[in-house]
């Protein structure tokens, strides 16, 4: 009788969440700073951070296409995540010798870049560990343990700052330490079979083809939410203009993630029992309510239950989402799937961030945060009229 896979497949699962903690650790000791250091040290504006974050997940979009296409005619997906995370760990702390603005976009391009070459790869090969009836955990507990590291690296931050460290930059140049221990643990710790041995389907020899209608109309619904949902790095923004404080800021980032990741694993695995899609129309319909109250937030304390409410939409929908995809997706297209979802998704975070930007410039924070809430409400629309074309079938299954 054969062993039980499912340790050997948790495993794998639990060392991919480790290594997402650290790698967001290092990311998350810079990206509560960096709205502050942008316009304070390098006197950028909001339009110029719109910019910034949207060019860059964007133009890192075409390679999560192409690293999810790759994926699928390689025997190994782990390479290109390996490469993708190196990378980043690499380039990241670099933010800490930046002189201006250009230089930020630069380097957060660069990060992105690695970010484009590992996701795909990786949620491909994470839907690869385990069966369809526990992937939306397993997404979620990846979700988890990617937020808890958002909750330890910003905490670290502030630590760093109240008492031991003068200024940003010095916190930035630190942040390469668990980047790097991220990708060892990542080099020594994941180990993959070849894919001809773990896919009954013979993966590298399945023929290609394309995406299923459905799974297109799920990724044109998705984009159409993005278009709202602008940077974060705006909601921090938003933070300060009420009044938060500088050394509070990576608290109330720490505090959000840390909810993220308390409830990653729970909306996950609500996703597994009432449906993919009823979850994310839950989540989507907090996103909008988050953006109505961060329109209208006028004191500090109101910012800190928005944090925790908005926080709720992700771990409502992280999971979900890439749990959906996996399920409407072939088997030998999972990557190419991935790849499609998230450059879709990338591609639209640039007129989504960019235009808030220029909102914010010209109407006010209220005014981009009501146009946010109201295109997130049409996307849950749609999301609610065409839900029945995105229950997975069985052929869709491996």
């Amino acid at each position: 009788m054969p062993a039980d896979p499912r340790p050997r497949t948790e495993r794998g699962v639990w060392t991919l969440g480790w290594v997402s903690f650290l790698t967001d650790v290092s990311s998350d000791m810079i990206y509560p700073l960096l709205p502050d250091f942008l316009t304070r040290t390098l006197r950028a504006g909001p339009a110029a951070i719109g910019v910034i974050e949207g060019v860059a997940e964007t133009t890192a979009s075409f390679l999560k296409m192409l690293s999810g296409w790759w994926s699928d005619r390689l025997r190994r997906r782990k390479p290109l995540v390996v490469a993708g995370y190196s990378l980043a760990a690499a380039v990241r702390p670099l933010v800490g010798l930046a002189a201006n603005w250009g230089q930020v976009l630069a380097i957060r391009f660069s990060d992105r870049v690695g970010k484009g070459i590992r996701t795909s790869p990786r949620d491909a090969l994470l839907a690869d560990l385990v069966p369809p009836e526990r992937r939306g955990r397993a997404f979620g507990l990846q979700r988890a343990m990617d937020n808890a590291g958002a909750v330890f690296g910003p905490l670290l931050a502030a630590l760093l700052l109240k008492f031991f460290l003068d200024d940003e930059r010095s916190v930035f140049l630190l942040a390469a330490i668990p980047g790097i221990a991220a990708v060892l643990l990542l080099i020594f710790g994941v180990k993959e079979k070849p894919r001809a041995e773990t896919s009954q389907t013979g993966a590298r020899a399945a023929p290609a083809g394309p995406l299923p209608g459905r799974l297109k109309l799920l990724i044109g619904i998705f984009v159409l939410f993005t278009l709202a949902s602008s940077t974060d790095a705006f909601l921090l923004l938003r933070a300060q203009d009420v009044g938060v404080a500088l050394w509070q800021v990576p608290l109330l980032w720490a505090f959000f993630n840390g909810v993220k990741a308390a409830l990653g694993v729970p909306g996950g695995t609500l996703a597994d029992r009432i449906g993919r899609t009823r979850t994310i129309l839950a989540g989507w319909a907090v996103y909008a309510a988050a953006y109505g109250g961060f329109a209208f937030v006028t004191r500090p304390a109101g910012v800190w239950g928005l944090f925790g409410f908005y926080a709720l939409f992700y771990a409502l929908t992280e999971g979900a989402e890439r749990a959906l995809v996996a399920d409407l997706a072939p088997t030998h297209l999972r990557g190419k799937a991935f790849g499609a979802f998230h450059a879709s998704v990338g591609l639209a975070a640039l007129p989504a961030s960019v235009l808030f930007g220029v909102w914010w410039k010209m109407f006010g924070p209220r005014a981009a945060f009501l146009i946010g809430a109201g295109v997130a409400v049409l996307a849950t629309a749609c999301l609610f009229v065409f839900r029945a074309r995105f229950l997975p079938a069985p052929e869709d299954r491996p």
